[in-house]
């Protein structure tokens, strides 16, 4: 046994052509520790606030909408930002989500949605993708703050105590939300 951890030791301290197997597996794992810790600072800094009205479609738009809502100001004080709202919690899932935000990186890129006009043609459009994302994921993204369970019905505004009858209509606060929506359909 001892024979066997000398030879695994002395291939691991041997230099291979001009580095030793240790040092090139020691490397790499720092590499890779700090591949990944800005990797997923990065994840992060395009969560905040801050990152979402960083364009300026999205600060004159649907933020100053954003800011007339129960979800920016609210007797608890307590504030959901985009991410709550339009990214999964789970790490896989929320590396989907941004992939499939880098669309709408290009679409700011490319010039679709940078002016007012640009950005209200394309936004039913836009609406309807983000309303059929969270229809797929049974709204998951608004049970992470809002549990049946623990919410009192009594002082519920009428609306909200039809959507939150019971536990099996977890669908129905998007199809609130899209019925609250202010975005018409150029048909209407």
């Amino acid at each position: 046994m001892a024979s066997k951890m000398a030879r695994l030791w002395a291939a691991l301290a041997s230099p291979s052509v001009k580095y030793s197997l240790l040092g090139l597996i020691s490397a790499g794992f720092v590499t890779g520790v700090l591949f990944w810790g800005g990797f997923n600072t990065g994840m992060e800094a395009t969560n905040s606030l801050e990152f979402c009205i960083s364009c300026h479609e999205m600060r004159d738009n649907v933020y100053q909408e954003y800011k007339q809502t129960i979800h920016y100001s609210n007797r608890t004080g307590v504030r959901a930002v985009c991410s709550d709202c339009h990214v999964p919690k789970d790490w896989s899932h929320k590396l989907i989500r941004k992939v499939k935000a880098s669309a709408e990186v290009w679409g700011q890129a490319d010039g679709n949605h940078r002016h007012k006009e640009k950005f209200e043609a394309n936004r039913l459009r836009l609406a309807e993708n983000e309303w059929a994302r969270m229809k797929a994921t049974d709204s998951v993204e608004c049970r992470n703050c809002h549990d049946f369970a623990s919410m009192d019905k009594e002082k519920q505004k009428c609306a909200a105590r039809r959507c939150t009858r019971s536990p099996r209509t977890t669908r129905r606060p998007v199809l609130i939300a899209i019925k609250a929506s202010p975005i018409k359909s150029p048909k209407a």
